[in-house]
């Protein structure tokens, strides 16, 4: 094996001494900042941590957006967020979407030895430049992911024009 196969399987094994910092009561880590900052340097797919373990950027949720002849298309992957805590608006050309993921839950006897999912409140706001009607806007959830499907308006599809003449 190479280093670099020996570099990645080190880092895929979970170490719980030196990973596990959101137990505050584990007392104090005096090399918990460099190896934030290293897992920041080696691995940006984990975000950045504080000093707990926390992630220290607020939930955003990942989103596609495509557009065929007659709709605009916006995908956003919600995992454990209810159907209930998610809020769709558009107004002025500007889609939104907003909502909470919940913090999981843990039982007074249970110990968290590492927590990677971001919780929180979270906004997404796409423009869309076609213009849209309004009325025919649907959104639709499914195994987590929130699809929203915009129909251009008639005047922004295109149109076959026919030629005339001779």
């Amino acid at each position: 094996m190479n280093n670099k196969t020996n570099l990645i399987k080190k880092r895929n094994k979970m170490n719980l001494n030196t990973v596990c910092r959101t137990n505050t009561s584990a007392g104090f880590q005096p090399l918990g900042s460099l190896h934030n900052q290293l897992e920041r340097l080696f691995n940006p797919t984990f975000g950045y941590r504080t000093e707990s373990g926390q992630p220290d950027r607020p939930y955003t949720p990942a989103l596609d957006v495509s557009e065929d002849k007659d709709n605009v298309v916006v995908n956003t992957e919600l995992p454990g967020v209810a159907k209930e805590q998610v809020q769709v608006t558009f107004d002025d050309g500007v889609l939104s979407i907003s909502g909470e993921r919940k913090p999981e839950t843990y039982r007074d006897d249970t110990t968290c030895h590492l927590q990677e999912r971001v919780h929180g409140r979270f906004e997404r706001q796409v423009r869309i430049s076609k213009p849209i009607d309004v009325a025919g806007v649907k959104a639709a959830y499914k195994d987590g992911v929130l699809t929203i499907t915009l129909p251009k308006a008639a005047e922004a599809r295109p149109r076959q024009i026919d030629v005339t003449g001779n």
